[in-house]
């Protein structure tokens, strides 16, 4: 049997890594833990949660999730419109636009938040031991890491 090449081992770590996040992401959809939220509109709340200020520049949230421009920007009008996130004049830019996390928005990013890490505990703490949460953690920020 010939030596598998780097191509080939990279792209089996990657499928497999895909797979994984798509089993776990069905499993955690699934769960009745969203509020009248979609797992998208989540993310926009638990990813302004953890930005300085509670605040990002709508060209780096949209960096930070899985959305295209345009769709990030319909999911931002509707959280606007729910009072979950309010839409700034980026201070050093005019041209730009800020999204803040507004009180209400935190306290529904809590409230879900909660009950999803309980969810995500369910279906990732057993597979895992502590040591391999720890190694997956970190592979995964330097994966992460190595495409800025």
């Amino acid at each position: 049997m010939p030596p598998v090449s780097r191509t080939e081992r990279a792209a089996e770590a990657w499928e497999a890594l895909f797979r994984a996040q798509v089993a776990v992401m069905r499993r955690l959809a699934a769960d009745d833990v969203w509020d009248e939220l979609s797992m998208r509109e989540y993310d926009v709340l638990f990813t302004l949660s953890r930005a300085p200020g509670r605040r990002l520049r709508l060209h780096d949230l949209n960096r930070e999730i899985l959305l295209s421009q345009p769709s990030l920007s319909r999911l931002v009008e509707r959280l606007v419109v729910a009072g979950l996130v309010a839409r700034e004049c980026d201070p050093g830019d005019r041209r730009g636009t800020v999204v803040a996390l507004t009180d209400r928005g935190a306290r529904q990013q809590q409230s879900v938040g909660r009950r999803h890490a309980a969810s995500i505990r369910r279906h990732v703490g057993p597979a895992l031991s502590d040591d391999e949460l720890d190694t997956l953690t970190e592979l995964c920020a330097k994966l992460r890491g190595a495409q800025d």
